[in-house]
């Protein structure tokens, strides 16, 4: 999750305690990092990136260097550079205490990606810390239908059930289907959020005693991914593109086939 300029909060200092900040141009830095990211030209976002930390360091911009460190975290995860990674979510934590917002909403953003980076590096209990830190800001300062709350819980119940601590990330999976419910146009991540409840009582009851579970979330999902409210975009291909796999695990052939070539249709008619 990257932050925005909606997210972000100045620190309440009086200016003349700030040396002379020069803001790096975060419009431009995100409009090519999205060009990059959607080549999938790792190699050069993470220079972009790089470059542009060094001109917020230059200038003492923090807030830039705040959200840069945010995308570095994301990147390096999906790249799987785990020591690259390790490095960005301590430097953001640090960058986030020294702007003194960790009870904002970009603290809170920060804390998620944080978290969510050290868990995708094989530190589940290492990010559950974080990710409390994180749902304390966000339920505290969002509203209770933001989508950010159901990502949110969403990610620490995927760590809850790396760390089998089924029962509290099966109640994460709930919250994030009460928030996800309320706006019929969230179906696709609502059907994700299913599918991860069929994975959690995979883990929990083996295939055979889960069975009846597992198959009853699948069932909410395949309804879920045929809402007509999901707009027909990038978004929605990718979410099938993710979901049509875990069909397939555990043998639903046909919706697997079915949301594979829906997916398709879609970025043939995006081209």
């Amino acid at each position: 999750m990257s932050l925005s300029k909606e997210d972000y909060t100045e620190p309440c200092c009086p200016l003349n305690m700030h040396p002379e900040i020069k803001r790096i141009p975060l419009g431009r830095v995100f409009e090519k990092l999205d060009a990059y990211l959607a080549h999938e030209e790792y190699a050069a976002a993470e220079r972009h990136l790089l470059y542009w930390l060094s001109e917020a360091e230059t200038g003492n911009d923090l807030q830039g260097k705040l959200t840069l460190f945010n995308e570095l975290i994301g990147l390096y995860r999906k790249c799987g550079k785990e020591a690259e990674g390790l490095e960005a979510v301590d430097s953001a934590l640090k960058t986030l205490k020294t702007l003194g917002i960790e009870e904002t909403v970009t603290g809170g953003t920060t804390y998620l990606n944080a978290a969510t980076g050290l868990k995708a590096f094989g530190q589940a209990e290492e990010a559950l810390p974080l990710y409390r830190k994180a749902i304390e800001v966000y339920e505290k300062e969002l509203p209770k239908d933001d989508g950010r709350l159901a990502g949110l819980y969403n990610n620490m119940a995927l760590a809850l059930v790396d760390l089998s601590l089924f029962d509290e990330a099966e109640e994460k999976y709930e919250k994030a289907l009460t928030v996800l419910t309320t706006h019929p146009e969230n179906a696709g991540e609502a059907a994700i959020t299913w599918l991860n409840l069929a994975d959690l009582y995979h883990a929990k009851f083996g295939l055979e005693d889960g069975d009846e579970k597992i198959n009853a979330c699948l069932e909410k999902a395949e309804t879920l991914l045929h809402a007509p409210e999901i707009p027909e975009n990038a978004a929605f291909a990718y979410i099938l593109e993710k979901c049509a796999p875990v069909f397939g695990y555990y043998g639903w052939f046909l919706a697997e086939q079915e949301f594979s070539e829906m997916e398709k249709t879609i970025r043939e008619n995006m081209e």
